[in-house]
C-alpha cells in the first residue's frame, strides 16, 4: 500500500529536499540594484568642504576589483609600481592631476581591507529580529583580525552548525555572536564582526509546544547499547534497520497502515519527541556545563543520569539522520534552518559526544558505565601549557598533581568542570574559559584555592588574585581588556597581571561596569558600512590627487614617561550578597611625568583589533576627519565625541600635582576620530585603553606594523567609533 503524502511543514520541506539538485549548492540571489549616477550626490572637493560635520553614510559605488600585475601600464601613460607608497603624490603624478576610477583604485585602494556589512533574518522569527555580521576582503593576505584558535586554545568555544573545521562565515556557528570570529589577534581585543554582532536583535528562547510524544521506557543498558552501536554510524541504507528506532525508543502511531520507515518521518518524530519540556534545556546558560548532570553516579542521581543519556541517544539518532550521506549539502543546510534552536543545542551535545567519547563497557547502573575520552591527552597538554603561560603561582606542585592523576586515570572525578574539560563535552559559548580555569584550580593541591571555587560563566565580568602573586581576569571583563597589553591572553583569560592590595591573598572579584556611552549600531549602519569606509570617498567621474593625503605617524618620538602605579578596587556595599564573591569598582593609577593620574574603569567598552592591510601605507580621503594626539596628552581630553567635548581646564589638578594643558579638541565634530599614538612600552597602550573605559568610548586598536593609519581610521568609520589607538608590537611585551 502506497504511503499517503504527509501534510505540513516537515513533509513539505522533505519533499523539496528530495527533489533538490544534487550539486549541494544554493542558487545566488540576483544582485541588488546599485545607485545610478542620478542617485549619488556630487562629490565634494577640498575647496567645497562645508563648515558643518559630514555624514559617514556615503553613496554606493561599484564594488572595487583588485588590480593584477606588477607595474601596470595606465591609459594616461603613467606606470604605477605595486611597491608601497613613500610619499603623496606618488612619483610621476602631479598634485593637480585628476585620476580615473581605475587609476585611483590602483594607487589608493590596492591592499585596503574592504568591510561589508550583512543583515540576515533569523529562522522562525519575525522581521523584528535579525543577525548582523561583517565580511572583509581585499588585503591580499591570509592574516585577518581574529586570533589563531589553536594558539589561543579556543577551539571548543565554537561549533559549526553543519560540517567540521573552521567556518567560512560567522553566521555558520551555533553560538552568536560567533566565537570563531570573536577573539581579536591582539590581547584584550575582539574582531570587527564580533563588535557588529553585539548589536544583533536575537529573539528570546521560547518553550516549544509539547506535542505529547512520550518515548518508551528503557533501561540504562539499552541506552548505552545503542550509543555503542552508533559509534559505527547510522544504518541509513537499510529502511528496516532505521525503523528499529520505534522498537527501541519511540512509538509509531501509524505502524499498522503507514509505518514511518522513511528518514523524513523519523526526523519529524524525533524533533517532536525532543520538544517536550521534560528534557534538559541546553540552550539555557544555567545548563551548559553539561557534565553536572552526570558527574554524580550515586543512587540519588540515577534518575537524572538516566534522563541525560536518554536525551543524548535520541539527539544522536536525530543528528546522524540529518547528516546522512544520502542528503546533499543543500538539503542539510535547508533542513537545519527548520530545526528549532532549542533542538540545535541537543544536536551540539550529540556532535561533541560523537567526536570525543566512546563506550567501553556498560551495565544497568551508572557505576557500571566505563567511558573512554579521546580528547583527554590533548586536554592534559593544553592545561599544562595554560598553567605555564599564566605563570601559575603553585606551578610545580600543580603539574605534579596533574601528572599523577593522569597516570591514575583520576582526572575526571576531580569536579564536574574538570570532567567537562577533559572529556570534551563542552557546549559552544562562554563556558569553556571557566571550565579550563576551574580545572586548574581544582587540580591545584593548595588549600587556598578553596577561596576560588565560585568562578562561574553566569558572572563573566570577574577575576581573582592568587597567593598575592598575580591577578587573573576574564577576557570579557573590563579589567582584563585594559590590562591585556601587559599580559598573555589565552583560553579566554588575561594574565598574569599585577597584584593588588585591595584583594585578599586569594580572592575572587566581580567587577561592576556600565554600558558604554557610544554603544549603538543600527542595521542601516551595518548595511552602509562599505560606503562609509570606502577608501576613494563618494563616487565620482574623476578623483583629484589633492583630495588625499598620505598619513605617516611619528614613531620616533616615543613616550617613555608613563608607568602603571597600582591597580585599585573599591568594594560595593550595595551589591554584596550574603554568599558569593564580592563586587568591586576598578581603577588604575598611572604615573605620567611623575604625576599620578587615576582613571576609573567605569564603562565596559570594547577594543576592536584592526584588520591588517597590505601594500601600505595608504592615502586617506580628506572627508575622513581625525585628530592625532600623543598618549600622554589624552588625559587632558574630556567627553570626546560629544558636542560638549572639551579639553581639561588648566585649573584642573590631577592627583599628585598639576600639568599644563593645551587645547586638544578641534571644534565639536561628533564624527572626528581621535587617533592616540601609544607607541613604546605596553603601559602606554594600557593608559589609552583605561582612558577609553573612563569615558565610555570603544576603540579600534591598530598595530602600525600590520595596519596603516589610514586603514585604521576607515575601520573606525565602518564601526561608527571615534577613537583609534595606534601601537607598535614590542618583543618584550607580555613576558
Amino acid at each position: 500500500m502506497a504511503e499517503p503524502k504527509k501534510k505540513g511543514l516537515w513533509s513539505g520541506l522533505m519533499r523539496r529536499l528530495s527533489t533538490a539538485p544534487g550539486s549541494g549548492r544554493l542558487e545566488k540571489s540576483p544582485p541588488p540594484r546599485r545607485a545610478s549616477n542620478g542617485d549619488a550626490y556630487s562629490r565634494r572637493r577640498k575647496d567645497e568642504r562645508p563648515d558643518v560635520p559630514t555624514s559617514r553614510r556615503r553613496p554606493r559605488r561599484p564594488d572595487p576589483r583588485d588590480s593584477k600585475g606588477k607595474g601596470r601600464e595606465q591609459s594616461n601613460g603613467h606606470r604605477y609600481d605595486s611597491l608601497p607608497l613613500d610619499g603623496w603624490p606618488p612619483s610621476g603624478v602631479s598634485s593637480e592631476e585628476e585620476l580615473t576610477l581605475g587609476h585611483a583604485m590602483e594607487l589608493i585602494s590596492r591592499g585596503v581591507p574592504a568591510h561589508k556589512g550583512h543583515k540576515r533574518p533569523i529562522p522562525h522569527a519575525s522581521d523584528h529580529y535579525y543577525g548582523l555580521y561583517t565580511t572583509t576582503a581585499g588585503n591580499h593576505g591570509d592574516e585577518g583580525d581574529a586570533v589563531n584558535q589553536h594558539d589561543a586554545m579556543t577551539q571548543l568555544t565554537t561549533l559549526r552548525i553543519l560540517g567540521s573545521g573552521q567556518p567560512n562565515y560567522p553566521w555558520e556557528t551555533l553560538e552568536q555572536p560567533s566565537l570563531a570570529f570573536g577573539y581579536g589577534a591582539r590581547p584584550g581585543t575582539i574582531t570587527l564582526n564580533y563588535w557588529v554582532g553585539l548589536f544583533s536583535a536575537l529573539p528570546p528562547m521560547i518553550n516549544l509546544r509539547d506535542p505529547g510524544i512520550v518515548p518508551r521506557d528503557v533501561d540504562l543498558g539499552q541506552i548505552f547499547h545503542r550509543l555503542q552501536d552508533l559509534e559505527g554510524g547510522l544504518e541509513d541504507d537499510n529502511d528496516e534497520l532505521l525503523y528499529r528506532l520505534y522498537k527501541r525508543f519511540l512509538r509509531d502511531p501509524d505502524k499498522v497502515f503507514s509505518p514511518h520507515k522513511t528518514m523524513e518521518r523519523q526526523i519529524t518524530d524525533l524533533v517532536m519527541c525532543l520538544s517536550s519540556p521534560n528534557w534538559i534545556d541546553f540552550s539555557n546558560p544555567k545548563n551548559q556545563v553539561v557534565t553536572k548532570f552526570i558527574y554524580d553516579t550515586g543512587p540519588e542521581n540515577e534518575q537524572q543520569y538516566h534522563q541525560f543519556f536518554y536525551q543524548l541517544v535520541l539527539s544522536l539518532e536525530l543528528e546522524l539522520r540529518i547528516n546522512s550521506r544520502l542528503h546533499t549539502d543543500w538539503a542539510k543546510e535547508r533542513l537545519m534552518e527548520q530545526i528549532p534552536p532549542k533542538i540545535q543545542w541537543n544536536l551540539a551535545l550529540a556532535r561533541r559526544w560523537k567526536d570525543f567519547v566512546r563506550v567501553d563497557d556498560y551495565g544497568e547502573t551508572p557505576e557500571s558505565i566505563r567511558l573512554r575520552f579521546r580528547l583527554r591527552k590533548r586536554q592534559v597538554k593544553m592545561l599544562k601549557r595554560f598553567a605555564q603561560m599564566m605563570k601559575w603561582p603553585n606551578l610545580t606542585e600543580t603539574l605534579d598533581e596533574l601528572k599523577q592523576r593522569d597516570a591514575e586515570g583520576a582526572l575526571l572525578p576531580v569536579s564536574s568542570h574538570a570532567m567537562a574539560f577533559f572529556s570534551g563535552l563542552v557546549l559552544p559559548g562562554p563556558t569553556f574559559p571557566f571550565l579550563i580555569m576551574n580545572s586548574l584550580i581544582d587540580i591545584d593541591p593548595d588549600k587556598a584555592t578553596d577561596n576560588l571555587a565560585l568562578l562561574t560563566h553566569l558572572h563573566p565580568h570577574c577575576g581573582f588574585q592568587y597567593r598575592n602573586s598575580y591577578t587573573y581576569w576574564t577576557s570579557t571583563s573590563i579589567v582584563g581588556k585594559v590590562l591585556a597589553p601587559t599580559c598573555h591572553e589565552v583560553a579566554g583569560w588575561v594574565g598574569p597581571a599585577r597584584p593588588t592590595i585591595d584583594l585578599g591573598r586569594s580572592q575572587i572579584a566581580r567587577i561592576r561596569s556600565r554600558k558604554p556611552r557610544q554603544h549603538s549600531l543600527t542595521p542601516e549602519d551595518v548595511i552602509s558600512m562599505s560606503d562609509r569606509s570606502d577608501p576613494l570617498g563618494p563616487p565620482s567621474e574623476v578623483y583629484p590627487v589633492k583630495d588625499y593625503e598620505l598619513l605617516t605617524p611619528d614613531t620616533d618620538d616615543i613616550i617613555d614617561t608613563i608607568r602603571i602605579e597600582q591597580l585599585n578596587f573599591k568594594a560595593l556595599s550595595d551589591k554584596q550578597q550574603s554568599a558569593g564573591p564580592k563586587w568591586f569598582d576598578a581603577s588604575i593609577q598611572f604615573a605620567i611625568d611623575a604625576v599620578s593620574w587615576p582613571l576609573h574603569l567605569t564603562y565596559d567598552v570594547s577594543f576592536i583589533n584592526a584588520w591588517p592591510c597590505s601594500d601600505g601605507p595608504h592615502p586617506l580621503f580628506f572627508d575622513y576627519v581625525y585628530t592625532t594626539r600623543k598618549v600622554d596628552d589624552v588625559v587632558n581630553i574630556i567627553d570626546w565625541g560629544k558636542p560638549s567635548g572639551r579639553e581639561r581646564s588648566p585649573r584642573s589638578t590631577p592627583v599628585g600635582g598639576s600639568k599644563p594643558t593645551q587645547p586638544t579638541v578641534e571644534g565639536d565634530d561628533a564624527e572626528r576620530v581621535l587617533v592616540i599614538e601609544a607607541f613604546g612600552n605596553s603601559d602606554n597602550e594600557v593608559l589609552a585603553r583605561a582612558w577609553c573605559s573612563h569615558w565610555g568610548l570603544s576603540a579600534v586598536v591598530a598595530d602600525i606594523g600590520k595596519t596603516c593609519m589610514a586603514c585604521a581610521i576607515r575601520e573606525a568609520y565602518a564601526a561608527t567609533l571615534t577613537v583609534v589607538i595606534l601601537v607598535e608590537d614590542q618583543p618584550e611585551d607580555a613576558e
